[in-house]
C-alpha cells in the first residue's frame, strides 16, 4: 500500500504548525485532515477512518492522553503522539497507554517520516503463524504470537504492543542478553538509537506484569552493565542454576 492511499489524521491546536505539517505529510504522499481539537478528530472517525494519527499531547478541551483512551476504545489506528514538554513524554512513557510511537517537538520533517513509515509498516505486518514460531515458551511465560496474548504461570495478563514486541524479542534469545541498544534497534528501529529510557520504562513495566515482585524479578534480569535477558524462572524455583 502506497503513501497516496493512506489517510492520516493530524491533530494539534496550533495551527502554524498543523499546517505546515499537514504541508510536509501531503508533499510525501498522504492524504491528510487536520483537526484543532481532539473532540472532532473523534467526532470524523466513524465517517472517515484514518489510517495513522498524529496526536499532540498538549490540546485544549480533551488532552492527548483522554484522547487515546477514545481511540483505543473504538479502534487499532497507529497513534504517535506529538510532545512539546519533557514533563509530558515522561508522562506518556510513565502511563503506557498504547501509542506505538513518540516524537518530541521541534522535530525534522525527515525524521517524522520515517517514524510514520516505520508505525505504519509494523501496523500491516501480520505474525507469520507456521507451527514453529506460532508459540514461544520461556519456563512459566507463555507467549501467543497470532494472537498476541501472553500468560504467565497460567495466567493471562495484558501487555501494551510494544510491551509485547518487547517480550518477544527478550523471549526469542531466552537466556541470552541482550543490550539496550540492540533492544532498541529491534523493538523500535534504528532512530531510537541514543534513547535508553525507552527501554528502561519499558522493562519496568514488563516487570510489574511478569513479576510476583518487580523489584526482585525472577524473570526478566538486568546484566548489570551489558543488558536484560528472559530465563525459566520454573528451573530457578526447583533449584537449578
Amino acid at each position: 500500500m502506497g503513501a497516496a492511499s493512506l489517510h492520516i489524521f493530524l491533530v494539534d491546536d496550533d495551527d502554524l504548525i498543523r499546517k505546515s505539517l499537514a504541508f510536509t505529510l501531503a508533499q510525501a504522499g498522504y492524504r491528510v485532515s487536520g483537526f484543532a481539537s481532539a473532540e472532532n478528530a473523534l467526532a470524523q472517525f466513524d465517517r472517515e477512518p484514518p489510517d495513522m494519527v498524529l496526536l499532540d499531547i498538549g490540546l485544549p478541551g480533551m488532552d492527548g492522553l483522554d484522547a487515546l483512551r477514545a481511540i483505543r476504545r473504538q479502534a487499532t489506528v497507529p497513534v504517535i503522539f506529538v510532545t512539546a514538554r519533557r514533563r509530558e513524554l515522561e508522562q506518556v512513557l510513565g502511563l503506557e497507554l498504547g501509542a506505538d510511537d513518540y516524537i518530541t517537538k521541534p522535530f525534522d520533517p525527515d525524521v517524522l517520516l520515517a517514524r510514520i513509515k516505520a508505525v505504519l509498516r509494523r501496523s500491516m505486518q501480520t505474525e507469520p503463524t507456521r507451527a514453529p514460531d506460532a508459540l514461544l515458551t520461556v519456563g512459566d511465560i507463555c507467549i501467543d504470537l497470532p494472537s498476541h496474548t501472553v500468560s504467565v504461570a497460567g495466567i493471562s495478563t495484558d501487555l501494551s504492543p510494544r510491551e509485547f514486541e518487547l517480550l518477544v524479542a527478550l523471549a526469542r534469545e531466552q537466556g541470552h542478553v541482550l543490550g539496550v541498544d540492540e533492544l532498541l534497534h529491534r523493538v523500535w528501529g534504528p532512530d531510537y538509537l541514543g534513547e535508553p529510557q525507552i527501554v528502561y520504562v519499558h522493562v519496568r513495566r514488563l516487570r510489574e506484569k511478569l513479576e510476583t515482585d518487580p523489584n526482585r524479578p525472577k524473570r526478566l534480569l538486568t546484566v548489570r552493565g551489558v543488558g536484560y535477558k528472559l530465563v525459566d524462572a520454573t528451573s530457578a524455583t526447583l533449584g537449578h542454576p
